[in-house]
């Protein structure tokens, strides 16, 4: 009895820290890609002729950004279906 009490509580706190991941994962690339496109049309603007430029440099960017979230979500799902702290 004592063992799966143990285990619940494992498999709970895992469930609660991959949401909390997914969560803050997802308000960080939301906020970081916000900046970054934000910050790349006003420097459109103000330069035209460099648009071109700008908007690679952008995409390569929020490829980097969108990474790490990725990362967590990842992590998540092994946590939640993987866990490794289970026995």
């Amino acid at each position: 009895m004592n063992e799966m009490t143990e285990n619940a509580i494992i498999t709970a706190a895992s469930l609660i820290g991959a949401g909390l991941v997914c969560l803050g994962a997802a308000i960080a690339a939301g906020t970081g890609n916000g900046h970054l496109c934000g910050r790349t049309i006003e420097s459109m603007a103000r330069q035209p002729e460099e648009s071109g430029k700008l908007m690679t440099t952008m995409l390569i960017c929020v490829g980097l950004v969108e990474s790490m979230p990725i990362l967590c979500y990842v992590i998540a799902i092994v946590l939640v279906f993987a866990n490794p702290f289970i026995k």
